[in-house]
């Protein structure tokens, strides 16, 4: 083992102009693009998926408490309930959970001077925690309560602002509608925030006012809501903490994650990760390709020396280990180079966000990066795992080489 990984390291370290020498460094090139490109493909999933979430559990939270509705979609107005503080006090104190707050939707119609759009109409109270929210306002600020009526103020999206061309501190009016056959109730209302997200669908559909307002139109109790939206530390653990907080809540009431909720877009969502694994599937195969080219020219380069060494007594095993020590040292130094240029280019983005997107259409003005390391292990393990193993089979030629001939070949 010891005389088979000599010959390699002298092989593969000699500096003499040669068609192998040639060959090894496009070896070490592809394997090294190969994997940069595999780094980069999952730090942008990675990064697109992160973001898009980040910015659903933002606007929505990540669990809902609402009373149970047969086959309620994301538009369906909530059927109200008596807000209990004791109930909300004890969902805080459940592990995970940092945040609930009261809310309730209502279907309505912005009209402005030329123009309308239908809207859902997102009530929030006093209490609400606008840190998570207030992200995304590019221009304006959070509702201002009055403790004698609701506060006649909205919350727009950029998109609704545009199309309706609104600007801040313009007059709305908004037709609620009632349902049962009643005309709609208009009321006149002040912009004063305008919000972006990115999310089309958000944008285009939420605007958001005072829950009081919600609780007069319906003519609720003063102390009736539509929902809780509970926020929690990790939304890894949001399936997990769903079931500790249905086990607690009243049997009237239903708790669902915001992945049942709009299940289409998360379905979408993990479209993606197909995408990244036939990404790096394809690299792995170009690197396995790339490789077992590389060993064959090699091979056939060194037919003299494999004869000579045979001729001298050497087993077959021992001679293929000498290439694929070389194959080792290729791999080797094509996973450094492609981690300097993946992870480069992945902390460079992250830096400068030089990639842009169309936000309309990627929900994001600049390409998203999220690097897990295990990941980024996983890959180089794996990378270099197959194709040491692979490059085992063009080795095999090395058993059908005959000295006599080997020593003539030329």
């Amino acid at each position: 083992m010891r005389l088979s990984f000599f010959i390699a390291r002298r092989i593969a370290f000699n500096k003499t102009s040669s068609f192998s020498r040639v060959i090894i460094n496009i070896a070490i090139i592809a394997t090294a693009i190969s994997v940069a490109v595999m780094i980069m493909a999952t730090a942008l999933v990675n990064g697109f998926q992160q973001v898009i979430q980040e910015k659903i559990f933002s606007f929505w939270g990540h669990i809902h408490v609402t009373q149970y509705q047969p086959n309620a979609g994301p538009l369906t107005e909530q059927i109200p309930f008596e807000a209990d503080s004791s109930l909300a006090g004890s969902l805080l104190r459940i592990p995970g959970v940092t945040i609930v707050n009261a809310y309730a939707t209502k279907s309505a119609i912005l009209k402005a001077e030329k123009d309308i759009e239908g809207v859902i109409f997102k009530g929030v109270d006093a209490q609400y925690s606008w840190q998570r929210l207030q992200r995304f306002l590019v221009q304006g600020r959070p509702i201002h309560y009055s403790d004698s009526s609701y506060a006649p103020e909205i919350i727009i999206s950029t998109s609704l602002a545009r199309e309706l061309q609104l600007r801040l501190n313009d007059k709305v009016i908004v037709y609620f509608i009632q349902g049962g056959g009643q005309p709609p109730r208009a009321r006149k209302l002040t912009v004063t925030g305008i919000y972006k997200t990115g999310i089309e669908e958000y944008d285009k559909t939420y605007v958001i006012g005072d829950l009081g307002l919600i609780r007069k139109l319906n003519n609720w109790k003063p102390a009736e809501i539509g929902g809780y939206e509970i926020f929690v530390k990790n939304y890894r653990q949001m399936d997990t903490i769903g079931q500790q907080i249905y086990a607690q809540i009243p049997d009237k009431l239903f708790a669902r994650t915001i992945r049942e909720i709009y299940p289409n877009i998360f379905d979408w969502l993990k479209l993606q990760n197909k995408n990244e694994v036939i990404i790096i599937v394809i690299m792995t195969i170009v690197a396995v390709i790339n490789m077992i080219t590389a060993i064959l020219i090699l091979i056939l380069e060194r037919t003299n020396m494999v004869g000579v060494v045979k001729a001298l007594g050497m087993r077959n095993w021992n001679i293929q280990q000498i290439f694929i020590y070389q194959a080792g040292y290729i791999v080797l130094s094509g996973l450094i180079l492609g981690n300097i240029l993946g992870l480069g280019l992945a902390f460079l983005q992250k830096a400068t966000g030089f990639f842009k997107l169309p936000e309309e259409s990627y929900y994001m003005s600049v390409a998203a990066i999220e690097l897990r390391w295990w990941e980024v292990a996983l890959i180089n393990i794996s990378t270099f795992g197959i194709c040491l193993l692979v490059l085992l089979i063009p080795s095999l030629i090395i058993r059908k080489i005959t000295p006599v001939k080997a020593i003539q070949f030329k």
